[in-house]
């Protein structure tokens, strides 16, 4: 997991990392297992906005991340809560560790020695007194319910707490707006001041859950718990923004203007409108922020995103890398390979696609550039590799336990479903790269300079959580209980590495995991906000009834829209957000027209998924164009190329289910064996190389051939083998070798 620029969503590079903590290398290893070392690809990356303590202050927040994982794991195996107090207090405690982590703007190293300004002062202390006030209404509120036992709170503290502690809020983010405290090392006090504020909304309405389950979004909701939800809205907006960008926060903010602008719209978007108070208390219920999106944050995402701590400790990631160079290194473009394979296991693990590309790509960019390649082909070469990782089950980053939660379908089927569509997106990215190293005529690395297979394959029980996950997931344990058991070996199989799981790793494992899991807190209580709203108003359904007019009951028509639709939104925005969103607004008119719902929903997420590397923002080939150093929109359109077949495959598992394992296996072999043969033909029609350079007339006709192949018809099957004999023939026969 990564986090993001504050503003433009990419997370920066590696060369930010502490300086008194220098990676050490073993000089006994092979040239690349030095350089993989040296890369650091099972460390995370630190932002511009991040903060870097020492000493006791570190120790304090580390204390905190490492309660927050605990709390998590306890209340998942071992003592459940009520539900709505336990999604609360996972968004409430991700917004307190968020905002004592991640600065209002970027950080520098040190502090800066200027004096504090007398409004920056006075902003403080009006912020201060807001949210301390609030503070001790709330708390009064709980000593009078728990320790004294009233049945009723305190008057004044109900009626007095929302406002100030409001405003109080308000002033703090304006205050880190305006006068940001740079030195990466201090805490900030507005920071502070919001983190109290988190606790203090999630407080009030953990002590009023029950209620709340019944008067939320209700006439008879109380001022209160509005003031709480304000609170608690305001404060997810601001650490969304400060950890995933602008985007997200955009859309969120258009979606809770339109819920109060309905009566002076036009058309399809009007609507009656809503009052503050119904809005904001429905809005903090399980139909909003604490809906389908936190449910899976709350527990299949952190309990994954702990597991991925746990691999980085054993350096399961290096291993990847390492057996990856061991295989392909010395292969035609190999360091390209290498990208593939390290790139697509480590991003299915991690969950974020611009965060996997400086992960593995500050090691494979500069490899691949090495033996030849154009930088910004190495960058998107890493890009689509990386956006991959997030449809390779049987994790797909965060999708596949979304998926599940939003359709009832349950979890083995979609990734059994997801199997053959990931394997032709790998194998059409291997061609790709293949046929273009095959074209520039590029040389792998030396051998020499490579790890030893043979040595790394005795070292392959380093595997061994990922490969008790996949098997506890298909022996029919819940997830929970999967995600527990690789956790716990992963524990045991460190003891026989030189990187042993001891009191102190253990420790480092669980306060590293909750810092990665704050990205997606934020990321997925926006969305529940967006999707909140969506429930509210009932836009979805009139989109899906103007989506059925405009495609006039055509089902292709309809995708098509969806398709343009998950872009779009997946544009700038986390795939997790992305998809859900999606699913929220397109999903129901798509299934309306009789798409089954696995369909449907496959279909949306690969497309949420692809918006990473779509032209024009592209934010896993904008990390990869920052390591590589080359023109950001170049490599944006480049590794849309690469990556054409994911823009492919929905469609032909909507023509062909088999491809989903729904069909006799005589089915889903025919349709995988010339879906394969169909994304060859296309790669090369791509590339412009098929037994040698292609001019324009034989890659149109290659693209014709793919497509047939692809479409899975045995006569359209029959068109494709034809086509594709007739140019092995003519280009055998010498024609056709001027490049295109």
């Amino acid at each position: 997991m990564f986090f993001f620029h504050p503003f433009l969503g990419l997370p920066t590079m590696k060369n930010d990392q502490d300086p008194a903590n220098p990676t050490r290398v073993d000089p006994t290893l092979s040239v690349i297992e030095q350089e993989t070392a040296k890369a650091n690809v099972d460390e995370d990356a630190l932002t511009s906005n991040q903060r870097l303590f020492h000493g006791s202050r570190n120790m304090l927040v580390a204390a905190l991340c490492v309660a927050y994982s605990v709390f998590h794991l306890l209340v998942m195996n071992v003592f459940p809560l009520e539900t709505w107090a336990y999604r609360l207090s996972h968004v409430g405690g991700g917004l307190f560790l968020g905002f004592l982590l991640f600065g209002a703007t970027a950080l520098s190293g040190s502090a800066d020695g200027k004096a504090r300004n007398p409004v920056s002062v006075g902003l403080l202390a009006l912020s201060a007194a807001g949210i301390l006030y609030g503070a001790v209404a709330v708390g009064s509120i709980w000593i009078n319910g728990y320790a004294m036992g009233n049945a009723l709170p305190p008057a004044w503290a109900m009626s007095t707490f929302g406002i100030p502690l409001v405003l109080g809020s308000v002033l703090a983010i304006l205050h880190g707006w305006t006068f940001p405290q740079r030195d990466r090392g201090q805490f900030a006090i507005a920071d502070i001041l919001l983190a109290i504020a988190a606790v203090v909304a999630t407080a009030y309405l953990i002590f009023f859950a029950r209620q709340l389950q019944l008067r939320a979004g209700m006439p008879m909701a109380l001022p209160g718990d509005m003031w709480a939800a304000v609170t608690g809205v305001i404060l997810i907006i601001e650490l969304t923004r400060r950890l995933a960008g602008m985007a997200l926060v955009v859309i969120a903010g258009i979606f809770v203007a339109y819920a109060f602008l309905g009566p002076w719209l036009p058309g399809i978007f009007e609507h009656r409108g809503y009052d503050a108070k119904r809005f904001f208390s429905y809005i903090y219920t399980d139909n909003g922020i604490l809906g389908a999106p936190i449910a899976i944050s709350s527990t299949y995402i952190i309990l994954f995103v702990i597991f991925a701590a746990f691999l980085q400790t054993t350096r399961v990631g290096e291993y990847f890398v390492n057996l990856a160079f061991a295989a392909a290194g010395h292969k035609r473009g190999g360091p390209a390979k290498v990208a593939i394979f390290a790139s697509g296991l480590m991003g299915m693990i991690n969950g974020t696609s611009a965060g996997n590309v400086v992960a593995t790509g500050s090691l494979t960019i500069p490899m691949m550039k090495k033996v030849g390649y154009k930088p910004q082909t190495a960058a998107s070469v890493e890009a689509a590799a990386s956006t991959g990782g997030q449809i390779m089950p049987p994790i797909m980053g965060a999708g596949a336990f979304i998926m599940a939660e939003i359709t009832g379908i349950s979890y083995m089927q979609i990734v059994s479903a997801a199997i053959i569509p990931a394997a032709l997106y790998f194998i059409s990215v291997y061609f790709m790269i293949d046929l273009a190293a095959q074209k520039a005529n590029l040389k792998g690395l030396p051998r020499d300079q490579l790890p030893k297979f043979g040595i790394l394959i005795r070292q392959i029980y380093l595997l061994t959580p990922i490969i008790v996950l996949i098997a506890a997931l298909f022996a029919g344990y819940s997830v929970i209980r999967c995600g527990t058991l690789a956790m716990v070996s992963a524990a045991v199989v460190s003891w026989l590495t030189p990187h042993r799981m001891g009191p102190k790793q253990l420790f480092n494992a669980l306060n590293n995991g909750a810092r990665m899991v704050l990205q997606l807190v934020a990321v997925c209580a926006t969305a529940g906000i967006i999707v909140g709203v969506i429930a509210l108003t009932g836009i979805g359904s009139r989109f899906s009834t103007v989506l059925l007019t405009l495609a006039d009951q055509s089902q292709l028509l309809a995708l098509f829209f969806a398709m343009v639709v998950s872009i779009v939104l997946g544009m700038g925005m986390p795939t997790t957000a992305a998809y859900a969103v999606a699913a929220s607004v397109i999903a129901p008119g798509v299934v309306n027209l009789g798409v089954e719902p696995l369909i449907a929903h496959l279909f949306i997420f690969y497309f949420a998924v692809m918006s990473a590397i779509t032209p024009p923002v592209a934010l896993a080939a904008y990390a990869g164009s920052a390591l590589a150093g080359s023109d950001p929109v170049k490599t944006s359109v480049e590794s849309f190329k690469i990556g054409l077949a994911a823009f492919v495959v929905p469609y032909m598992f909507f023509y062909s289910p088999a491809m989903l394992l729904q069909g006799s296996w005589f089915e889903i072999i025919h349709i995988a064996v010339t879906a394969v043969i169909g994304v060859y033909l296309l790669s090369c029609a791509v590339q412009g190389w098929f037994i040698k350079r292609a001019d324009t007339i034989v890659r149109v006709v290659l693209l014709a051939a793919g497509l047939s192949m692809i479409a899975g018809g045995w006569m359209t099957d029959a068109i494709g083998l034809c086509l594709a004999g007739l140019l092995i023939a003519y280009q055998k026969r010498g024609g056709a070798s001027v490049s295109a």
